[in-house]
């Protein structure tokens, strides 16, 4: 994408309203647009580093076997009301009412609606487990709305959903998330700590909340040290076998949320070991048992012939919710700092000499190249002076930098930066372009 043809309305200053980093520079880097308290429009840019983190988080709920669909925003209010949740839910529920007066709500989660699907065409064991997702927008009506994205109104969730014949086999299907979400974050660049947490509205008894840590986080959260740097069990893991050992690696040792913590076991774990920091919640994992499949009559027929109804958990991950998350833990005084899987363009071309006819046609060279090796650049082909091409591509936190400029060509070299580390490089264009085509993976 070349910068003249693209639409990115960068700020200089920061805008009054914007309190932490990430709002502050979501705003000034041209990703999002206020449009109502909470209600935010997703401009090119930040719309390419949502569509980066929804497929990262799709491919890897695929892996896990999870089967995508797609429930509406809005619901009737009469499912709710069959779970128990309709009145017990709070004010954060969007209560509409249609032009023929019934009641509906703008859906804030999706256990109800997914349990009345389910039991719409299963009724045998024989057809469990059943393991369905969707990425859809929320709406939760915040009494304060603030921090930009981090804590809208409308927001992006996946949300997951599984339906097993026992509690047994419901873990199992927990172990499946629990280990998809290490590896979904492991692929955006994050350390995330999955912590036991309160159920809270959802229900059940057992829940982990996966923490990125950020001194801006909105809650404390107490680990043990080793979990923050344990390696995400990568894409070999075989989701048909005992996840057990490995979901246990990552509960044996001590991490909770504020709402659970224990403080007479966090002092068990040695003191150089103790970690109490805060931080910032960019995915859940609950199993509730039979909390919706039973006032909602969401049985299947044993081999007995008696009937039961199912046991469920449900999964979400905050997708809007990870893009600010990751420049709160990724960012400096001069901007974002993408890792290189959520970035919305991976290298940014700045052309020191616009008009120049030997600076132009090497850009284009890199140009070309770069777009035939998937690496989607920027190319800043625009008339600004060399120090706001700069300012713009550190703000815009790019991973990597190609400067192109008349001088350099003389002495056959461009150089290449690396935005998080600021390490710069005089290297034949040939060079720098197979650096960059090397940079171009996506492990874990």
């Amino acid at each position: 994408m070349r910068v003249s043809k693209y639409f990115l309305p960068t700020l200089k200053e920061t805008p009054s309203e914007a309190q932490i980093a990430s709002h502050r520079l979501m705003l000034r880097a041209g990703m999002v647009r206020q449009e109502a308290a909470g209600i935010y429009s997703w401009l090119p840019l930040g719309f390419k580093v949502l569509q980066n983190i929804e497929q990262i988080v799709r491919e890897e709920q695929n892996r896990a076997g999870a089967v995508e669909m797609l429930m509406p925003t809005i619901q009737p209010a009469e499912l709710w009301k069959e779970s128990g949740r309709y009145d017990a839910y709070g004010k954060e529920m969007l209560r509409i009412t249609d032009r023929h007066k019934r009641e509906m709500l703008y859906g804030p989660t999706n256990e109800e609606m997914l349990t009345a699907i389910f039991r719409s065409f299963c009724r045998s064991y024989k057809e469990l487990p059943k393991l369905l997702y969707h990425i859809q927008w929320k709406f939760r009506d915040e009494v304060r709305p603030r921090f930009g994205v981090m804590r809208g109104r409308e927001f992006l969730m996946k949300d997951a959903y599984s339906f097993d014949v026992d509690e047994a086999a419901a873990r199992r299907s927990y172990n499946r998330m629990f280990i998809a979400y290490l590896n979904t974050f492991a692929r955006m660049g994050l350390k995330a700590v999955p912590m036991r947490a309160e159920t809270g509205p959802i229900g059940g008894d057992l829940s982990h909340e996966f923490i990125i840590l950020a001194d801006t986080g909105e809650s404390a959260v107490f680990c043990h040290k080793d979990l923050v740097d344990m390696p995400a069990p990568g894409l070999g893991v075989d989701f048909d076998g005992d996840l057990q050992p490995l979901v246990d690696e990552r509960t044996a040792l001590y991490a909770a949320t504020e709402d659970v913590h224990d403080e007479a076991a966090f002092m068990e774990v040695p003191e150089d070991k103790r970690l109490s920091a805060r931080g910032i919640e960019v995915g859940q994992v609950f199993y509730f048992g039979t909390k919706y499949s039973e006032p909602m009559r969401a049985n299947v027929t044993l081999a007995d012939g008696s009937e039961q109804p199912v046991h469920m958990g449900s999964y979400g991950v905050g997708v809007s919710r990870i893009a600010g998350a990751i420049i709160e833990a990724s960012h400096d005084e001069d901007g974002i700092i993408w890792p290189m899987a959520i970035a919305p363009f991976k290298v940014g071309i700045i052309n020191l000499r616009q008009g120049d006819e030997a600076t132009g046609a090497a850009c284009e060279e890199a140009y070309t190249a770069l777009v035939e090796a998937g690496l989607d650049p920027l190319y800043d082909d625009s008339d600004n002076r060399a120090g706001a091409k700069f300012s713009r591509m550190d703000l815009i936190g790019l991973p990597w930098q190609l400067i192109i400029g008349p001088r350099g060509l003389k002495e056959g070299t461009v150089e290449i930066k690396e935005r998080a580390s600021g390490e710069r490089q005089n290297l034949s264009l040939e060079a720098a372009l197979n650096l960059l085509r090397s940079k171009n993976v996506s492990a874990i």
